[in-house]
């Protein structure tokens, strides 16, 4: 790996895999949330990959809208 992206990228990977591993619907959503603002972040920093920000930009704000209503 050369750069620091590559590392949020697999962190981001590790986070939504581990949510699929969860029972409680709140601490998936949460964890899930994680994973989806680093594969925002691994988009923007590895070249605007558009077709990695724009669904987990649109899960992130999912995830946080149940969240909030849930709460």
């Amino acid at each position: 790996m050369n750069n620091w992206a590559e590392y949020v990228g697999y962190i981001a990977s590790a986070f939504v895999v581990g949510s699929f591993l969860l029972k409680q619907i709140k601490t998936i959503r949460l964890v899930n949330l994680v994973g989806c603002i680093c594969f925002v972040i691994y988009g923007i920093y590895s070249g605007m990959l558009w077709p990695i920000i724009i669904p987990n930009a649109i899960l992130a704000v999912v995830q946080v809208y149940h969240l909030i209503k849930n709460d």
